[in-house]
């Protein structure tokens, strides 16, 4: 009687794991990796760009788990999220797995998103995930000031936010008006986070005296103008983008004015059709071996396991410190942020 009473509740735990949330569940778990063939497919609406990085790791994550396929949803961040609540309003969402740091509080109010804490997160610091499994991130971003060396020697670069207040920058210094936590607000953000309210606004106020130049366009631009000559610094711009270009030959450096704005690329379970499947999926993208493929895709591995393709563009092995927003902080400040580069820079 007693074995029959065992079985019966190693079923109904097995069948609470499959259906009731596998809140924990290992990527390993044998329950889970075959609740999610018999699911066969993870709908993913990705904004990496496809041909770099989502088509390789829905590749790799295929040969790891033959009769699992990957359907991407491509497309820009803005699109998929309006397709994510256009769907989430006519009775629910198609997608399994989404990403990016500006969807997750739009689809959170939806009632899209699916509590999850993968088990490769255990490997992750505090600031890089949700302790409730909303997300985690997949990838790191870390926005910096950048040079044209043929126009700034090295004994005229700035090394502190203090430098760029300098009168010979003043209407030299270009930026993205982009409105977001990796543009001119998530630099505000970085400022009045690292320096406190009063010192912050005291420093921004400086610093908008320099007229800074507000480029309607977005990071990769702003820096292809510096590299082009048109301007011979800005601030705001990704790190490794100037690694990739100083490779093939371009005159740019970044520099590292500390704090360096780290900002997040999540990863989130969606409540679509597939959730085992998109369980199984997350969590072989915060693995080491799914984050490999993230690096040898040119972006940066949130998996501290994993160093970049260049290492020294990680704040461990570069040896810079760096204010991370994360989601939490962006939505509780951004409006705030936009406010102030209203009144100060527009």
């Amino acid at each position: 009687m007693s074995i029959a009473r065992n079985c019966l509740m190693g079923l109904v735990l097995a069948a609470a794991g499959l259906f009731g949330g596998l809140d924990r569940a290992k990527a390993s778990d044998p329950a889970l990796i075959e609740a999610a063939k018999k699911e066969g497919q993870v709908i993913w609406y990705t904004s990496f760009v496809e041909n770099q990085l989502a088509r390789p790791l829905a590749a790799a994550f295929e040969k790891k788990y033959p009769g699992i396929k990957v359907q991407i949803v491509p497309g820009t961040a803005t699109d998929l999220l309006l397709k994510l609540l256009g769907e989430a309003r006519a009775g629910g969402v198609r997608g399994d797995v989404h990403h990016g740091g500006s969807s997750l509080w739009p689809l959170l109010k939806a009632d899209a998103i699916e509590k999850y804490i993968p088990d490769a997160a255990k490997d992750y610091p505090d600031n890089l995930k949700d302790k409730d499994g909303l997300w985690t991130a997949d990838a790191l971003y870390f926005l910096v000031a950048a040079v044209n060396t043929d126009m700034v020697s090295p004994g005229d670069e700035p090394k502190t936010y203090d430098d760029l207040l300098d009168p010979k920058w003043k209407g030299k210094i270009a930026w993205t008006n982009q409105m977001t936590q990796g543009g001119a607000a998530g630099f505000i953000g970085t400022i009045l986070t690292a320096m406190g309210e009063e010192k912050g606004m005291a420093y921004l106020r400086k610093l908008a005296d320099q007229k800074l130049i507000n480029v309607p366009s977005n990071q990769r631009v702003v820096l292809d103008q510096v590299i082009a000559g048109e301007y011979p610094i800005a601030i705001a711009t990704f790190n490794n983008h100037s690694v990739l270009s100083a490779a093939k030959g371009a005159p740019v450096k970044w520099l590292k004015l500390e704090p360096v704005t780290n900002t997040l690329d999540t990863v989130m379970l969606l409540k679509g059709p597939h959730r085992n499947a998109g369980k199984l999926f997350i969590d072989y993208s915060l693995s080491e071996e799914g984050q490999k493929v993230v690096r040898e895709a040119g972006y940066i591995p949130a998996n501290p396991k994993v160093a970049a393709k260049v290492p020294e563009l990680k704040p461990q092995e570069g040896k810079f410190k760096v204010q991370v927003l994360t989601p939490n902080m962006v939505e509780e400040g951004l409006p705030k942020w936009v406010a102030v580069y209203n009144e100060l820079f527009k």
